[in-house]
């Protein structure tokens, strides 16, 4: 007599692809982070290497953001996935419950219709202090730059942690 395993979920092997762009480092850590929170296998990958997503039950896209936004990069690999299970997740100098940081993360969602979003992270990661400076002086400085000196020091180990737990909730989501 044969019996079925109704709790097929444990018996197969989920197949994760990690796509990031990072400008200074601090998305390249959470998308380590990604890669080692995640069960089953992982490829990792950087978006200008236009990674192919088929075949993945999950794939998870990292970036910096950018006037508000995805980078570019980023941005462009977003708008032409379709029919994926996704995970955003984003460094940034904005406080994480800022307004800029909220917009840029719903401009993600935006930017990946046509897919199904399971789960969201963003936290703010440390600004090259040349650059901040520069744009500190502008006539009408970024949202953004005024959050960035608290953002010394991330992504660190508590952001991280919380990038893990917050990626174990989309993962129990996923039926594969």
């Amino acid at each position: 007599m044969t019996t079925l395993n109704h709790n097929y979920k444990k018996d197969v092997i989920m197949r994760s692809l990690i796509v990031y762009s990072s400008k200074g480092g601090n998305t390249e850590k959470l998308a380590e982070t990604v890669r080692d929170a995640l069960p089953g296998k992982t490829h990792l990958a950087l978006v200008q290497d236009d990674p192919d997503p088929s075949g993945f039950a999950l794939i998870c896209v990292g970036f910096w953001l950018q006037k508000g936004a995805p980078d570019a990069a980023a941005a462009a690999y977003l708008e032409k996935l379709q029919g994926h299970k996704l995970f955003l997740f984003a460094s940034h100098g904005a406080a994480v419950h800022s307004t800029h940081a909220e917009q840029a993360m719903q401009a993600a969602r935006d930017l990946a219709k046509g897919n199904e979003v399971v789960g969201v992270f963003s936290c703010q990661g440390e600004v090259d202090p040349e650059f901040l400076a520069e744009v500190s002086t502008r006539p009408t400085p970024p949202p953004w730059a005024a959050d960035a000196v608290t953002a010394v020091g991330h992504p660190d180990a508590a952001d991280l942690q919380s990038l893990s737990e917050q990626l174990a909730a989309a993962v129990a989501k996923i039926s594969v």
